[in-house]
């Protein structure tokens, strides 16, 4: 299951902190294992279920988006603004690469084999399953925070700087798709 994360998720070689590398990679094998999506459905599946039918975008395109634009914005961050907003970059990426890991709880595949809401995400959005799988990995509080405020759900508490960098980075690869015009 290592080797496959490994190679679903190259990014996980940016944590440079191996405690934080080696929890992040727990928490997907953790939700995989929970999950009925495979590795190679998360390739394939829409990454929102909101966008509509013809959406072609897949969820771990999407994703990977997410964290390298999160990774580009913090490392600018880091440049322009240095000890007055820095940015710790291991809890940035790691935080990118689980603020939606909860997802794979939420989806079920219906009887054409489609990705649809189950019975789980009608009661628990992936912000709160991704914080409790995080949570059983020893992931710190720092990328909890990041995975419970990167949605909507976020809008009701105080951002740290790394939870706004992956909720915008998020909401600008989303809602144009939602949006479109």
């Amino acid at each position: 299951m290592i080797e496959e994360l490994r190679k679903l998720w190259p990014e996980l070689e940016w944590i440079k902190d191996p405690d934080l590398r080696e929890q992040t990679t727990k928490t997907w094998a953790l939700a995989l294992k929970k999950s009925v999506m495979s590795p190679e459905d998360l390739n394939k599946i829409p990454f929102t279920l909101l966008a509509g039918p013809d959406l072609k975008v897949s969820f771990m395109a999407h994703k990977r988006a997410v964290v390298h634009i999160a990774r580009e914005s913090g490392l600018k961050m880091n440049e322009f603004f240095g000890e007055e907003l820095p940015v710790n970059m291991d809890i940035l990426i790691s935080g990118a690469i689980l603020a939606d890991v909860g997802k794979l709880l939420e989806y079920e595949k219906n009887n054409e084999g489609e990705s649809v809401q189950g019975q789980y995400g009608k009661y628990l959005r992936h912000p709160f399953s991704g914080v409790s799988l995080a949570e059983q990995c020893g992931v710190p509080a720092e990328v909890c925070h990041i995975i419970a405020a990167h949605a909507a759900e976020g809008d009701l508490v105080k951002r740290s700087t790394e939870a706004y960098v992956v909720h915008h980075a998020d909401f600008m690869t989303f809602l144009p798709f939602k949006n479109k015009f």
